[in-house]
């Protein structure tokens, strides 16, 4: 340790209880002079993939913001914390981690997030940014340096070989092939990285195919991040390309985005000659402050991003048919009028066809997960139907829905009443279905929707399951203020699952919050979904009908966009849980003010 590092930080270690009880390590660099009346601000350094927190100390010296917290952890599998080394579950659990992470910085040392600024490398941005892209955080900025978006591999077919390896050996584990002098120009910072005995060479397959895949979705959908972000390009980069970080850079929304190429550069930026380092250092200085004197964007700003920004104008171009090539649009009208015939045979299909695809019937026999159809070739269709990625994220969101309900309903002292309203329950099955583990409890429900006929189907499945509790069905348009009487007892949680995702116009949205916001009660949560993203946008747009009688054509509204809207009436959102392929969002918000409400 430096004599700089020991007269202005105090130095420590710790760790904490990620997502799963897991506990990770990390290191704390308090400052030892901070300004008196002065809100606290932090760095949060995130390492290199097969790296450790034990490398960032140099860095905090070197960035020099000596009135200013530092943080740096362990990630899952690597230096002090637990976990074969280079291994997770998945890419996604350590974003995951990382969230959790952030929150307790928050709540263990009483930073905002405003006041948090990322800095991150390689495999470490790309965890950076997909977390900005998921979870939607309102934090000062990010810098990244040499984001590993594309790893260079080398091998050819190398990815499919490993797709097709890890289907007999799920527990996979490659080797990196990179060396020290790949990394950096320094002999004496290749001769430190060699001589390191907690940086581990090994990753997981399993691992680095989620990255790959991550990675791919997040440079794709960047439209979604809006956050202050600098990038740091290495010019001679060996480990990763440079293309999908110039894409990345192009598309985000950012209104303060740099984008700086260092020449005769390697990966390991940070660690590379004195020029090369010195030359990033002092770009990510420059762009700390200058993060630092902008305000944050309004949540106004998201009030009409339905009309004013990246994502409507895409729902634009998919309404006026401008997306797609002429074969891409022969063969899914080949795919429309296969299911407008053939279709009938699977059960789903046919309820499609009837009711809309985003139907609560269609979502109610989704749920079932039970195939069935006319003919053998029926249920073969009906299974395929079910089985795809857009109808099992929709299943796991049940899940999570009904897990976050029940931890919810935990929260309250056991004798206290509950009341629950969900705004729109099509057929109430994840309501009914968590309510049935607490009968017990004294509990009443409150179930909305303006289709009568999904009340009707809510009221069977509540007399099938024999629910004691007081449950209400109330015909009622989620949109009209009428919907939401003052007079009536406040709730305690309040839900409003898959409805947003089927409206673009967000004074619709606003309408049906403000209503909430009326029937909330300080203290009270709302659950809320999101639909961030959908890889198969055209496809649905071309062939299936929504419950409206037209195209079913969505705007997935990202997730910055939804959590300022649900914090415009007042609710702080204090949790986000991502679905597969992170198509969905099963979100927690707690009012925790009479605020009034934002005008648009």
């Amino acid at each position: 340790m430096t004599t700089e590092l020991q007269t202005k930080w105090l130095c420590s270690e710790s760790g904490f209880d990620s997502h799963d009880s897991t506990r990770l390590f990390y290191r704390i660099w308090q400052p030892l002079a901070v300004p008196a009346g002065q809100a606290q601000k932090a760095l949060i350094f995130l390492h290199r993939g097969h790296e450790h927190s034990g490398r960032i100390g140099p860095l905090v010296e070197q960035f020099g913001f000596t009135q200013d917290w530092a943080f740096a952890w362990d990630a899952r599998g690597h230096g002090n914390s637990p976990g074969e080394r280079g291994d997770a579950p998945d890419f996604q659990t350590m974003v995951r981690d990382f969230d959790s992470f952030i929150n307790h910085i928050q709540h263990s040392y009483g930073i905002a997030k405003e006041n948090m600024l990322i800095v991150a490398n390689s495999v470490g941005a790309v965890i950076a940014a997909t977390w900005l892209h998921d979870y939607a955080p309102r934090v000062r900025g990010v810098v990244m340096a040499a984001a590993a978006f594309d790893i260079n591999l080398y091998v050819p077919l190398a990815k499919p070989a490993l797709r097709f390896a890890t289907c007999f050996k799920p527990d996979l584990f490659v080797t990196s092939y990179i060396r020290s002098s790949m990394l950096t120009h320094s002999a004496e910072q290749a001769k430190a990285y060699d001589a390191d005995p907690l940086i581990t060479k090994n990753i997981s397959a399993r691992v680095l195919l989620d990255l790959a895949d991550t990675a791919k979705r997040v440079v794709e959908d960047a439209q979604a991040i809006d956050a202050p972000v600098l990038m740091l390009v290495a010019d001679k980069d060996y480990v990763v390309k440079q293309a999908p970080q110039k894409q990345f850079f192009e598309t985000i929304s950012s209104t303060l985005k740099r984008y700086v190429l260092i020449e005769n550069c390697h990966h390991a930026i940070f660690y590379e000659s004195e020029s090369q380092a010195q030359q990033a250092i002092q770009a990510a200085k420059d762009f700390i402050n200058e993060c630092y004197t902008k305000d944050l964007l309004p949540l106004s700003h998201y009030f009409k991003a339905d009309t004013l920004s990246q994502s409507a104008r895409q729902y634009q171009a998919l309404q006026q048919g401008k997306l797609g090539g002429a074969l891409e649009n022969a063969f899914y009208g080949m795919q429309k009028f296969m299911l407008s015939h053939l279709g009938k045979l699977s059960n789903g299909m046919r309820i499609g066809l009837e009711h809309g695809f985003d139907s609560g019937a269609s979502l109610d026999y989704v749920y079932r997960n039970q195939a069935g159809g006319r003919l053998l070739i029926g249920g073969m269709i009906d299974r395929g139907y079910i089985d795809a990625i857009g109808w099992r994220g929709i299943r796991q969101r049940k899940a999570q829905m009904q897990q976050t309900l029940s931890d919810l309903i935990q929260q309250y002292p056991a004798g206290q009443p509950v009341r629950i309203l969900d705004i729109a329950a099509g057929g109430g099955r994840y309501v009914l279905e968590t309510i049935k583990r607490f009968q017990n409890r004294d509990i009443e429900i409150s179930l909305r929707d303006f289709d009568q006929a999904n009340l009707d189907q809510a009221k069977l499945l509540a007399e099938r399951l024999q629910l004691k509790n007081k449950i209400s069905y109330q015909c009622r348009d989620a949109f009209a203020a009428t919907s939401y009487p003052a007079e009536e007892d406040a709730y305690d949680i309040v839900i409003v699952s898959g409805l947003y995702e089927l409206f673009s116009d967000n004074v619709l949205v606003l309408a049906s919050l403000r209503g909430i916001q009326q029937q909330l009660k300080i203290g009270g949560h709302l659950v809320y979904t999101g639909q961030p993203w959908h890889p198969q946008l055209l496809m649905i747009a071309k062939t299936l009908n929504s419950h409206r009688g037209q195209s079913w054509q969505m705007r997935p509204r990202p997730q910055a966009e939804m959590d300022a809207l649900v914090a415009s009436i007042g609710c702080k959102k204090i949790a986000t849980q991502l679905g597969i392929a992170g198509i969905f969002t099963v979100s927690v918000a707690q009012r925790d003010a009479a605020v009034p409400v934002l005008s648009d």
